[in-house]
C-alpha cells in the first residue's frame, strides 16, 4: 500500500495523474487550481476544461495534463465550508474516491492529490487530512489495486492540528535529551554505549541466523503458500532478511498482498525481496514490515539484526517507531503522519529500488 505524504508543490511533482481542486466552472482563480492552470500551460488547458462545462460537487473530469509531469489532470470540485452540516464531509469523501477510481480506469501507476478544498473553500485541514488519508488508505487495501499516491501539502499546519494523531508530538523527546538519558541510566559514555549495542546487535544477529540454518525441513517457506517463483534459494546464496520475513509470514499466517499493502511496499519491491534480488534492504523498508505485520518489539529487533540492523536510541525516527510499537500502534498511515510531523523520513518502499 504505497501511500506517501510529501512536502512540496504538486505542479512540480511526477505522476501520470495531478488532481486539482478545481472551479465548478470553466474557470480558475486562485489557489491549487490557479497554479495547476498556469504550470501546465493555462490557455490551453482552459480550452480543454471549456470543452468539459460545469462540474457538480464531489465528481470528476479529466483533461491532459500539457506541461506538467504528467499525463493527466484530475479535476474534481470540493466542498464550500458552511460548518459541516450541509454535506461538506461527504461530497470532500467523493472527491477522493471518485479521483481514485478515474485513475484507475485509465490505468495510472501514480496519482497525486492535494489537500482538496483547504484553501479558498476553507474545509478545516484537520478534518479534510482525517477524510484523505481514510479513503486513500481503504483504495489502496483492495487486492484488485496496485498504485502509488501521495499526498502533496507545503507545510506541517494541518499535521499539527490533527487529532488523528495517536500521542502529542509535543511530548517527543530530542536526541540531547534521549543521550542523557542513556548516560544516566547505563553510566556509559557514547563510545562504550555504541560498542556494547553493537556487540548484542552481533549476538541477536547470529541467534536469528542459527535458527533459520536449523529447520529441520531446510526450507525457509511453505511452498503451499508462496508462489515457486518469487522465491527460488539454491541453498548456495544466504538471504537471512528474506527468510526471517518468511518465518514471520508464515507464523502469523499473513499472505503477500495483505503484507505488503500494510506496509506501503510496492508489489514489485516485494517481490525483489522474497525472490532475494534484495539482500540488503533499506531501513525504513525494514521498519516498515515492523509495523505493518505488528510485530512486537523483540521480533521487530530480530527481524532487524537479520538485515544487520539495530534501533538507534540515539535516532529520532528509530525512537519513535519503537514508541509505536510499544502502543501497539500498527497503523502505517497514521506512523507515516507521525513522522512527517516530526521531519523525519517515512516508512515504506514506494518503487522497485531498495
Amino acid at each position: 500500500m504505497p501511500f506517501q505524504i510529501i512536502r512540496n508543490d504538486i505542479t512540480k511533482v511526477k505522476a501520470d495523474a495531478i488532481v486539482n481542486s478545481a472551479n465548478p466552472k470553466p474557470t480558475y482563480a486562485y489557489g491549487t487550481d490557479a497554479a495547476i492552470y498556469k504550470a501546465a500551460g493555462a490557455e490551453k488547458l482552459l480550452k480543454e476544461r471549456e470543452k468539459i462545462g460545469d462540474i457538480a460537487s464531489g465528481d470528476v473530469a479529466v483533461t491532459p495534463a500539457f506541461a506538467l509531469k504528467a499525463k493527466y489532470i484530475i479535476h474534481t470540485v470540493g466542498p464550500s465550508w458552511e460548518g459541516g452540516n450541509k454535506g461538506e464531509f461527504e461530497i470532500l469523501r467523493k472527491c477522493y474516491a471518485n479521483s481514485l477510481m478515474k485513475a484507475q480506469e485509465l490505468n495510472c501507476k501514480s496519482i497525486a492529490f492535494p489537500l482538496i478544498a483547504t484553501g479558498v473553500y476553507g474545509f478545516p485541514k484537520a478534518q479534510a487530512l482525517t477524510i484523505a488519508v481514510n479513503e486513500i488508505s481503504a483504495f489502496l487495501m483492495r487486492d484488485d489495486v496496485e498504485m502509488i499516491v501521495k499526498l502533496v501539502v507545503f507545510d506541517d499546519k494541518a499535521f499539527r492540528l490533527s487529532e488523528n494523531l495517536f500521542f502529542s508530538v509535543e511530548s517527543f523527546i530530542d536526541d540531547k535529551e534521549v543521550i542523557e538519558a542513556h548516560r544516566e541510566e547505563y553510566g556509559l559514555n557514547n563510545t562504550e554505549f555504541d560498542r556494547r549495542a553493537m556487540a548484542s546487535r552481533n549476538e541477536l544477529r547470529d541467534r536469528v541466523r542459527d535458527l533459520i540454518s536449523s529447520k529441520p525441513d531446510g526450507k525457509p517457506f511453505d511452498e503451499n503458500t508462496y508462489d515457486k517463483d518469487l522465491y527460488m534459494n539454491d541453498g548456495k546464496d544466504e538471504h537471512p532478511f528474506t527468510d526471517k520475513l518468511i518465518e514471520i509470514l508464515n507464523k502469523k499466517d499473513i499472505d503477500n498482498i495483505t503484507a505488503y499493502k500494510r506496509s506501503n511496499v510496492t508489489k514489485k519491491a516485494f517481490s525483489k525481496i522474497l525472490c532475494g534480488a534484495t539482500k540488503t534492504p533499506q531501513k525504513k523498508t525494514v521498519l516498515a514490515f515492523c509495523i505493518g505485520l505488528e510485530l512486537s518489539l523483540e521480533e521487530s529487533e530480530e527481524l532487524l539484526a537479520s538485515a544487520d540492523m539495530a534501533f538507534n536510541p540515539y535516532n529520532k525516527r528509530d525512537k519513535l517507531v519503537v514508541d509505536c510499537i510499544r502502543r501497539k500502534q500498527y497503523d502505517i498511515d497514521k506512523v507515516n503522519q507521525m513522522l512527517f510531523i516530526c521531519n523525519q523520513p517515512e516508512l515504506g518502499n514506494y518503487d522497485a529500488g531498495q
